[in-house]
C-alpha cells in the first residue's frame, strides 16, 4: 500500500466522529451519572489489563415500542465464567447483573439499537503483578451503536501475521481485556493496509477467528467452523447461528480445525459476533471467495438473525429479553 493511501486512513480515522458519551452508567451496584463513575490512574486494570468485559446489543422494535436485550443471561453467565479466569468473585449473578443492566437502560430512556459494554476489572490503586489480594468492581454502560464492520456485506480480509493467543498463553475462550491488545495488532495492520479485517491463525496454523469475530466457512453445501478446543471465543452469536443453520435453515454444520487454503478455497466466508452480526467476507488476501460475492447461506442467515434480535421470530422470542416491560428471559 502507497504512503498516500495510509495517510488518507489514518486521516479519516482521527477525523472520525466519537460517540456521544452516556448519560448513565451501572456502577458499585447502582445507576449513577456517567461522570461520577471514576477511577483512578493507579487502577490495577488500568495498569496491567486485569479486566474482562462482555458485549451485548439491544435492538429497537419499532413495531411493539420495545427494546430487546439479546441473550443477556447467556452473555452474563460468560462475563461471569471469564471473570473467574482472573480469580474474580463478582458477588454477582448473571440475574442481578441482568436487572442492573435493565435498571440503567430504563433510566437512559433508550429506545434505539444500543451496544452494551459490561466490565469486570480490579479497582484497586496499587502497584503489583497478581490475580490475588485485589477487589473486583462491576460496570456497565450503553451507547447507541449502528454496523460495527461498515462494509459488512462485501468485507475484505487478510489473513493476519500476528497469531492469536493460546490458551495456555492467555485464555482466548474468556473476554479478557488485556487479549485483546492481540486483536487490535491484527485489525489495525489490516485496515492500514486498506482490508476491512483480519483473519488470525492459531499456533497450529489453523485460521480460527476474525480479529474480534467467531469464522464459518462454506464448502459444498457444509458450514465449517473451529471448535472451541482451536482457541477462539466461545461466541454466543456463534451459537445461536450454529442453530439456526441446523433447526431453521436445515444446513449441515462441521466443527472442525480450518487450514488457511481452505478459505481461500471456499464457496463463501462469514465472521459472526455481537458487534458485527453476520459479516459476508468476499474476498481474502486478494482472492474472490466463491464468485466474489455474498453467497446463499450467508444472504438466508443474516435476514434471519436480524428478525431473532429484534424479537420478531416467534420460535425463538425466548432468546430476547424486554426493557420496558417485565420478562427475564433470555
Amino acid at each position: 500500500m502507497s504512503t498516500q493511501w495510509a495517510e488518507k486512513i489514518q486521516l479519516e480515522s482521527s477525523v472520525k466522529k466519537q460517540p456521544e458519551l452516556p448519560k448513565f452508567a451501572y456502577f458499585k451496584g447502582s445507576v449513577v451519572p456517567y461522570v461520577d463513575a471514576r477511577i483512578g490512574l493507579l487502577t490495577h486494570a488500568l495498569n496491567y489489563g486485569t479486566a474482562v468485559f462482555g458485549g451485548l446489543r439491544g435492538h429497537w422494535n419499532e413495531a411493539e415500542q420495545e427494546l430487546f436485550v439479546f441473550r443477556p443471561l447467556d452473555h452474563f453467565r460468560r462475563f461471569v465464567d471469564s471473570a473467574r479466569l482472573l480469580r474474580m468473585d463478582l458477588g454477582q449473578s448473571p440475574a442481578d447483573l441482568w436487572l442492573g443492566l435493565r435498571a440503567l437502560l430504563r433510566k437512559q430512556e433508550t429506545r434505539t439499537d444500543c451496544y452494551i459494554r459490561a466490565l469486570a476489572f480490579y479497582g484497586d490503586e496499587t502497584l503489583g503483578v497478581r490475580l490475588h489480594g485485589l477487589t473486583p468492581e462491576v460496570s456497565i454502560v450503553a451507547m447507541p451503536f449502528g454496523h460495527f464492520v461498515a462494509n459488512d456485506d462485501n468485507a475484505h480480509a487478510s489473513i493476519s501475521s500476528w497469531q492469536r493467543i493460546s490458551d495456555n498463553v492467555l485464555p482466548a475462550r474468556g473476554k479478557i481485556a488485556g487479549g485483546y491488545v492481540n486483536s487490535a495488532l491484527a485489525k489495525t495492520d489490516a485496515q492500514l493496509a486498506g482490508f476491512d479485517e483480519a483473519l488470525v491463525l492459531n499456533d497450529d496454523g489453523h485460521v480460527c477467528e476474525g480479529s474480534v469475530e467467531n469464522l464459518f466457512v462454506v464448502r459444498g453445501g457444509v458450514v465449517v467452523t473451529p471448535p472451541v478446543t482451536q482457541d477462539i471465543l466461545e461466541g454466543i452469536t456463534r451459537r445461536s447461528v450454529m442453530q439456526l443453520l441446523r433447526q431453521d435453515l436445515g444446513i449441515e454444520v462441521v466443527e472442525r480445525p480450518i487450514d488457511r487454503t481452505e478459505v481461500y478455497l471456499a464457496d463463501e466466508v462469514f465472521l459472526t459476533g455481537t458487534g458485527v452480526q453476520i459479516v459476508a467476507v468476499t474476498r481474502v488476501d486478494h482472492r474472490a471467495i466463491g464468485t466474489g460475492r455474498m453467497g446463499e447461506i450467508t444472504s438466508r442467515l443474516r435476514p434471519a438473525l436480524a428478525a431473532v434480535v429484534r424479537g420478531q421470530d416467534p420460535k425463538h422470542r425466548d432468546w430476547c429479553a424486554p426493557v420496558f416491560r417485565e420478562g427475564t428471559k433470555g
